[in-house]
This record gives C-alpha cells, structure tokens and sequence, in this order.
C-alpha cells in the first residue's frame, strides 16, 4: 500500500516543510562542527607597564649578579649595609664595595628610570669636625655613591638624586648591635617612573 502523500490527490502544499527542516538541520550540524574546530581563546596576560617592566627586567639582572633587592610600591629597592660601604664613621668608598656597585651600575645603564641614593644610620650620636650629626653622615655617605655611579660608572648625573634620613626611619630596632648595623645602609632606589 502506498503511503498517502504519494497518491495523485495528496495535498502538497507542507511538502515544503521538510526540505527547510533539513536545510535548518544541516545549518545547525555545520556551525557545530564549525564551534569545535574553533581554537581555544586564552586570556591575555594583565598588562604589566613600560615602568614596571623595566623595574621587573632590572630585578632579574640584579639577583643574577648575587644581590637581592625588593620590589616597592616607590621602586626596586638595594639596601647596602654600611659594613659593606664605609668605614665605621666614614664616607670614604671601600675598594672591596667597587665590584656591588659596578653590578649595580651595569644594571642602571640598561634602563632608563632614575635612581635614588638614601643614606640612613643608627641612633648612636656622632659628632667629628668633619659631620656633626648622623644626618650629615648618611647624606655624605649617598653623596659618595652619587660620585662613584657617575664619574667611574657613567650614569648620568640628571638621572640621580639623593636623600638622607639619618637616625629617623630605621629597618630594625637600634636597641642591639645588629639592629643598629642594619639602619645604617644605603639604599639604592631605582625609581618606578610613576613615584
């Protein structure tokens, strides 16, 4: 027997139905396959600025050359005891600090932010005829080291600044021998641009 939209008299007006639901069907197949075939979209890396880019680079240059400085809100930070610098009530560069502060200047020439010298000390008063104060001291201390980056090293001067805060913002108590050795330092601040 023969099915009824075969016979002549059939209505064959829906005939049209089923050539556009195929049509819709293989539509759909095809985007589906299409979606698949598609690559992954991976999310692009945050955006880290030109500044902290160079701050970052110049961090990795600094640990591979032994030194270990901290990153900052206002820079890259090298914190230089003065054991390492100076002779006790001194501002007078020890040969043997020549080699940090070459590393030091290697980094800076291949970046382009500016540099702050911060000299600090401990609490314990100092008063000679040459500095009059632990302030004086440590502002001379970053003074030396201005001189050094600049005439042995090249950086430029216009890219240095320097800055002392003596006995006032120490990194350890000063009641112990080692707290009072590790507040009088020098810090080498390679400044984030926006600081």
């Amino acid at each position: 027997m023969k099915p009824k939209f075969l016979h002549h008299g059939a209505d064959r007006r829906d005939r049209w139905m089923v050539s556009y639901v195929d049509v819709l069907t293989i539509v759909l197949v095809f985007f589906l396959v299409a979606a698949a075939k598609l690559p992954k979209v991976v999310p692009a890396p945050p955006l880290v600025d030109k500044s902290r880019a160079e701050l970052l680079r110049a961090e990795a240059g600094l640990r591979d050359r032994g030194l270990k400085p901290t990153l900052e809100a206002r820079g890259l930070v090298i914190s230089l005891p003065q054991a390492i610098l100076f002779g006790a009530g001194e501002d007078k560069v020890n040969l043997r600090a020549y080699s940090t502060v070459a590393a030091i200047a290697e980094v800076l020439r291949a970046i382009p932010n500016e540099v702050r010298l911060i000299g600090y000390a401990d609490t314990v008063p100092i008063h000679t005829r040459r500095f009059h104060s632990n302030w004086d001291l440590s502002m001379a201390r970053s003074q030396r080291i201005l001189e050094l980056l600049s005439s042995r090293y090249g950086i430029a001067e216009s890219r240095l600044s320097i800055a002392s805060y003596g006995p006032y913002r120490p990194a350890a108590p000063n009641d112990t021998a080692d707290g009072r050795a590790s507040n009088r330092r020098v810090e080498i601040v390679i400044l984030d641009d926006k600081h």
